[in-house]
């Protein structure tokens, strides 16, 4: 009989070489953790795209996330603690259980897509069909592997989940969704 061997999460954060990490933050609440990080000495990255808004008769520019709810910051692991402290952080952006750090080029290339001027750049949550296997990435849930049987509308799914071996509806953010990498859907 072979034994199911649990694996260890993975933690990129290392106790000397600082590295970029996504951070969820509250809702319209990324500038405010941006000033709060930058206070606190934790090199932090905003993405703001430039956008002209409509108020009444007056046009003006201003500036949104282009990622909502999230900021990067750029720390070795002794600063978690300090980042998760900071008021209106929610967590770490994380795949599944593992704690991942974003790429210094996948940086690099937001930096120019929000720098590139006259470029309208919409950011959109991954988008899941039925029969798409996930992986629930957050909350109470997390590491919960399963299928998408049905979706109603953009927050709401019904997910088969393999070890209950049922369906429930479960009514979560798609960002909390992951797609299982290499897995492919029928259709």
């Amino acid at each position: 009989m072979a034994r199911k061997v649990e694996k260890k999460p993975i933690n990129d954060l290392h106790p000397t070489e600082s590295r970029w990490f996504a951070v969820h933050t509250r809702n319209k609440s990324e500038k405010f953790v941006t000033r709060m990080l930058e206070k606190k000495d934790i090199i932090t990255y905003l993405p703001l795209q430039k956008i002209m808004r409509q108020y009444g008769r007056v046009r003006r520019t201003v500036e949104r996330p282009l990622i909502n709810c999230y900021v990067f910051v750029n720390i070795t692991k002794d600063k978690y603690l300090t980042v998760m402290e900071t008021e209106n952080v929610v967590n770490f952006a994380r795949v599944g259980p593992n704690l991942m750090a974003v790429k210094d080029e996948e940086i690099k290339i937001i930096k120019r897509v929000t720098l590139e001027a006259g470029l309208g750049v919409d950011v959109e949550p991954a988008v899941f069909s039925e029969g798409d296997p996930i992986e629930i990435s957050a909350g109470s849930l997390i590491g919960m592997k399963g299928k998408i049987v049905k979706r109603d509308g953009k927050r709401k799914f019904q997910v088969e989940l393999e070890s209950l071996g049922m369906s429930m509806f479960i009514t979560i953010d798609s960002a909390f969704l992951e797609k299982i990498a290499g897995a492919v859907s029928p259709g």
